[in-house]
This record gives structure tokens, sequence and C-alpha cells, in this order.
């Protein structure tokens, strides 16, 4: 099988084309601090060639979700470092996902503060998960000019953060309805200055995030993610191709790692008006960087997703969430363990480190 051949990414040698993708558990503190049963999380999925964290705030502005972890305090930083060490240890590569989640939050878990956004513009369609429960999403507050360009910081220094922890690597959030996504879509970006109207000033958010990354780690070390059909969090653009070329062509003026398109999701489905054609496909070919394809592969679409040439790697969400040794059943054609939906967004060990191995 080609997934279970090594590759190259950046700087980095992978054991096989098979990356975990980043999915929120929801186990960290009240003060977003990962413990000893992310570390053995974490661990037990180290034959993934390549492992991607759950999405981790970048600031305590950045937070819209309860007990997601940070990595901008002292402590938070300590607890990661936990983390890539034992990863390290037993043979795997680990990035670090970076996040802000813009008007996917709640005021509820803000101290009261409302979520920063482009534009004043709320989700519709759909609630929140709070630590009071569900909630319908709130009108945001605006972000300035002067927040924006503190935001592009933040990221640098989460980035710097990240090293300091020991990830082999950051990625920019820029999927799935978050803050970077949010600026692209004029759903929600309603903008006139610098950063809305056209494709360019659109895009600009972005573009400055991995200029930063870049400056603050090395190019090496930087990806991004996107999702150009993807409409979670009330994400829609007039023009999804226009949008989507324009970026990927100022990307490719730029020099980092990797590029992780999200695919359509078949529980989100796109607009009637969106093109059909397959995402990794249509921009994966444009982009002059190593692509890795990310949603709702098995392992024949995956393998057939690398003889395509396209993708370098192949990302997985919930067969690595409940297949800790997701490779190993690949290569002998085994039997895959059912994830527990119930138990992915918190709680405790059930339905996080007590997933079984072929061999236990």
């Amino acid at each position: 099988m080609k997934l279970l051949e090594q590759t190259q990414l950046g700087s980095l040698t992978l054991k096989n084309k098979m990356a975990m993708s980043a999915m929120t558990r929801s186990r960290a503190d009240m003060n977003g601090v990962v413990g000893n049963m992310t570390v053995q999380y974490y661990t037990q999925r180290v034959s993934a060639g390549l492992i991607f964290t759950e999405a981790i705030r970048i600031s305590e502005e950045a937070t819209g979700s309860p007990l997601t972890p940070g990595i901008y305090t002292n402590k938070q930083i300590e607890a990661w470092t936990k983390v890539t060490k034992s990863v390290h240890d037993n043979g795997g590569k680990i990035i670090a996902q970076l996040w802000h989640t813009g008007r996917a939050g709640h005021s509820i878990d803000r101290n009261g503060k409302l979520p920063l956004a482009p534009s004043a513009v709320g989700i519709k369609g759909m609630q929140h998960f709070t630590s009071q429960g569900l909630k319908d999403y709130e009108t945001p507050q605006e972000i300035t000019v002067a927040e924006i360009k503190q935001t592009v910081k933040d990221y640098g220094q989460a980035a710097k953060n990240a090293m300091e922890a020991g990830f082999d690597g950051v990625e920019l959030h820029a999927a799935n309805g978050y803050l970077p996504n949010q600026f692209l879509a004029e759903s929600a970006n309603q903008r006139t200055d610098a950063y809305g109207g056209s494709f360019e000033n659109k895009a600009r958010f972005v573009l400055e995030i991995m200029q930063e990354l870049i400056a603050a780690v090395g190019s090496e070390k930087v990806g991004i993610k996107i999702s150009a059909y993807h409409p979670y969090g009330d994400i829609f653009y007039d023009d999804p191709v226009g949008t989507y070329n324009y970026l990927i062509d100022e990307l490719n003026k730029l020099d980092f790692a990797f590029v992780e398109i999200m695919k359509k999701n078949p529980f989100f489905p796109p607009p009637a008006q969106y093109p059909t054609a397959d995402e990794v496909e249509m921009y994966g070919s444009r982009i002059n960087k190593p692509v890795i394809a990310n949603t709702g592969y098995n392992k024949n679409s995956a393998e057939a997703e690398i003889e395509k040439g396209i993708a370098q790697l192949v990302s997985f969400g919930t067969l690595f969430l409940a297949n800790p040794d997701l490779p190993k059943r690949f290569e002998l054609d085994a039997e895959l363990n059912e994830p527990d939906r119930a138990t992915m967004f918190g709680g405790g060990e059930q339905g996080y480190i007590d997933y079984p191995f072929l061999s236990k």
C-alpha cells in the first residue's frame, strides 16, 4: 500500500502517509490545560505518520468553547511539553493546530464578553455548545483593525510557544467556520475596509497570519488547513471558486510546508449552486506545496487518492479516534472499532483512551 510508505513533509520524515486529523475532544481543564489522559491519547496514536492536535486556542480572546486547550500560558505550554515528549519518545511526529474561533463562541465561556468577528453578523441555523448547554449564537462584536493586528501577533506568539512545547510544526486552522475562514466568506464578512469586499481584501487576514507564522518559526514548520465548500458555521461564499483560486495563488507565493484540504462533509452539504468537482482535484492541483487530503476517507478511497498523485498524505478523523492502531488495521485488513459519538466531546477515559488495540 502506498499509504503505508515512508514520505517526507518539509523537514519531517514520516513513517507513512496517514495523518491523524485535528479533532476537538474537550478534555482540557477550565484553564485550558491538558492532562495525563491527553498525553496517553496522543501517544496511543503514534503509528500515524503525522498527528495533528485538536485545535488549540492561541489566546484568551480566541476562546469559543469550554474545556478546550490553549497554548498561551506557561502552564498550558508545560502541559503540552509532556504530550510532545511522549509522542517523540514513542517515534511519533506531532503538529499543533492553531485556533481562533471568532464568532463561533459564546459570552458564557468568555467572561461575559461577546466574541469578535469580521462583522457584527451572528451564526444562524445552529446552536453553540457552552458550559451551560446548547445556546443560540449571539451577535458578535466587529473586530477593529487594531485588534486584527494584535490577533496576527497572537498567532505568531502561539507558534513560538508551540516550538517551546516541542511540537514539530504548526497548522493555521483556516477552515470549518472559524475566524480566518470567516474573513473569507461574505456570510460573515461584510466589511468595507482593507479586510472586506474584494478577494484581495478578504484573503488579507489569512495571508498576514501565514506570513507571521513563517517569520516566527520558519517555513518548514508551517502549514494551513482550508475548506472551500464546507458550510459549517453558516459560511457561504458569493464566489467560492474565485475566493479560493485567489487565496491559493497568493499562498503559492509564500514558502511553507503544506496545505490540508478539507473536503465536503455529507452531514453538511454545500449550496446546490456550488461546484460539484472534487476539491482535492480542483484546488490541490493548483497548489505548489505538498497536499494533505481530509474528510471522509476509508482505506480504499485514501489509497486511491494517493494513487492519483495530487495528495501526498491523507488525514483521518474518527477512524483514528476509534482505532489508535489504524495503520496496522489497514495493513492487515482488520476489522475497525466503531466510534462512540456520545463520548466524542467532553468526559473522561471512556471513548478517549479505552478503544482497544488489535493486540489487546
